[in-house]
């Protein structure tokens, strides 16, 4: 049976949360001062230790000061003196929670659920820190550069807390990567992980998506409805973009996180809800609130622990790397085994990723679908041209007319060719000068599913494009006059 100490000088607060933690299966053992707590300790070595701050004989955290003395306890901070500043110090000296009191059953429960003994925790990050040179990854992340040891050092000593994290960076570095790879490391593990777009939610129904509603709560709830708040109860809610939330709902978000309560719309009774918060945003944190897109308070209560991740140009050694990951992934799934020659690593390595680790993946699907034999060079790859501009598929997705050809001086038309075969044996379009970008761009679409057989998917990947994309362009191609594209199936007639 677990045990757990309590050290706290109000004897009716003691005698609460000992009977608490006892209907939840544990022995429990009740300390009043510092002095009582060490001897308590040396006892019997407690597997959670609910700590008080102000004691007759010196503060809370000074058990804190000897590592030794806690190092096989899980350490939660329980006062009703506490502070956001008071929380983070605790949490810096290795406490792994905090309750506030008077304590509330369902959080108290929470915290017993999700006991881990910080040794386990740690050899767990010691083992993937160790296994780093040779298996090139750190949970779900891959790259042995420097700025990526840098962010799994900061992930080793957040992840087993429960503290808030804010992570920033470009779209496409993998910030929901590094999300699931903190939840993966915490106690949280076992229940749930659930990433939300706040861009992504209509702004008439983000609030409904994240807190619930009640059935008749608005035109439409034919029925009660969870959101996110109830269903990551215990586990990890990652707000990815939270900039692009409404302002008066980052309202309502600062009240949940500073008193662990919130309502569905449309009820007018509060609930508990014991979630870590993991926001996220591909905007500068600061200019945002500068420009009124993120309210000053909640960056300030989200953004207690900080990771910046580095964009793919500023960790360039990790591009053969990553590559061959997507392409070993690729090739398992496809049942055909592709390889990179060193003309196809090389032109990774000097291209600059605009779109980060996200566009390699894409780039990397792409050339695997396009390539026929087993070494992907360069030819389906993106590069950079001799004047540094962007250029061959991954720039437009095909291959270019050079300035000086003679598709480059056609007087435009109103309508675009259909496909043509290259000298190369390659299909090809022809876009005649003052063709608009859509024009071109749905005249590659179509040209490009159609030499792919109506297969959506792989068109998809061949464009480096995202299949719900495709699915959007073409029904509004069929809404324009386009021939009709069976949406229902993955192939056409």
């Amino acid at each position: 049976m677990p045990h757990a100490l309590v050290v706290d000088d109000d004897p009716d607060s003691a005698a609460s949360l000992r009977s608490l933690i006892a209907g939840e299966q544990f022995t429990v053992a009740v300390a009043h001062n510092l002095r009582d707590a060490r001897r308590q300790i040396s006892l019997q070595q407690p597997d959670i230790l609910l700590l008080d701050l102000r004691l007759p004989d010196g503060n809370g955290l000074d058990l804190l000061a000897d590592p030794k003395l806690v190092a096989d306890s899980e350490v939660v901070l329980c006062t009703g003196h506490a502070n956001l500043e008071t929380s983070i110090q605790a949490l810096r000296l290795g406490a792994a929670d905090y309750l506030i009191k008077p304590v509330n059953l369902k959080q108290l429960q929470g915290v017993l659920s999700r006991i881990m003994k910080p040794a386990a925790l740690q050899a767990e990050v010691q083992d993937l820190t160790a296994n780093l040179a040779e298996s090139g990854h750190f949970g779900h992340l891959w790259g042995r550069s420097a700025p990526m040891q840098r962010i799994y050092e900061q992930i080793s000593r957040v992840a087993g807390t429960s503290v808030s994290v804010f992570i920033t960076g470009e779209s496409g570095t993998g910030k929901e990567v590094v999300a699931q790879t903190v939840h993966d490391l915490s106690r949280r593990r076992k229940r749930p992980f659930l990433a939300v777009n706040c861009g992504a939610i209509s702004p008439n129904l983000i609030e409904s998506e994240i807190f619930g509603h009640e059935k008749g709560s608005f035109t439409g709830a034919e029925r009660q409805h969870q959101g996110f708040f109830e269903r990551a109860s215990g586990g990890t809610l990652f707000l990815d973009e939270i900039t692009e939330m409404p302002l008066e709902l980052q309202v309502k978000l600062l009240r949940v996180l500073e008193t662990g309560r919130f309502m569905r719309v449309g009820s007018t009774t509060s609930q508990e809800t014991d979630v870590r918060i993991i926001a996220a945003t591909n905007r500068s944190p600061y200019q945002a609130v500068a420009s009124g897109k993120l309210r000053e308070d909640l960056l300030y209560r989200l953004n207690i622990f900080p990771i910046e991740l580095p964009p793919l140009r500023e960790r360039a050694a990790d591009i053969p790397l990553l590559a061959n990951h997507f392409l070993a992934a690729i090739s398992e799934q496809e049942g055909q085994v592709r390889r990179f020659s060193p003309e196809g690593l090389a032109a990774l390595a000097e291209y600059p990723w605009p779109g980060n680790v996200r566009e390699l993946r894409n780039a990397v699907q792409r050339a695997y679908v396009m390539e026929q034999g087993e070494f992907i060079d360069a030819t389906w790859l993106p590069n950079v041209d001799r004047a540094g501009g962007l250029s061959g598929w991954g720039a437009l997705g095909g291959p270019q007319e050079p300035p000086g050809s003679a598709a480059a001086h056609q007087e435009p038309r109103p309508a675009l060719p259909d496909t043509q075969p290259s000298d190369a044996g390659v299909p090809s379009i022809t876009l005649p000068i003052g063709s608009s970008v859509a024009q071109a761009e749905r005249a590659l679409m179509l040209a490009t599913l159609r030499h792919f057989n109506h297969h959506k998917e792989r068109t998809a990947a061949a464009l480096g494009i995202s299949l719900k994309t495709l699915y959007n362009r073409l029904k509004e191609y069929a809404a324009e006059g386009s021939p009709p594209v069976d949406l229902t199936s993955n192939r056409g007639d």
